[in-house]
């Protein structure tokens, strides 16, 4: 992908987290990552789309659609259906 299809919020002890995107990296998957602890006004996001959770890693997708902790196969399954819309 040459251009960021999704945000990913993240913590850096977050070890699912760090997991994600060395999986997202290794298949040369970019993203832009917010780091919640350096971004408190991003954990608002975050809480909004997990039911008042701080849960991360959450991906946010350029169409809106939010997923939490997804594996590869999830986010490589979206970015397809983004492609084709």
């Amino acid at each position: 992908m040459a251009t960021s299809d999704f945000v990913m919020y993240s913590t850096q002890w977050c070890g699912y987290c760090k997991r994600l995107k060395s999986m997202l990296n290794a298949d040369g998957i970019t993203f832009t990552e917010i780091d919640l602890e350096q971004s408190p006004d991003a954990v608002a996001i975050v809480e909004r789309v997990n039911n008042g959770n701080q849960t991360v890693p959450t991906l946010v997708f350029s169409d809106g659609e939010a997923m939490t902790n997804p594996s590869v196969t999830k986010v490589k399954e979206k970015l397809s259906s983004l492609a084709t819309n």
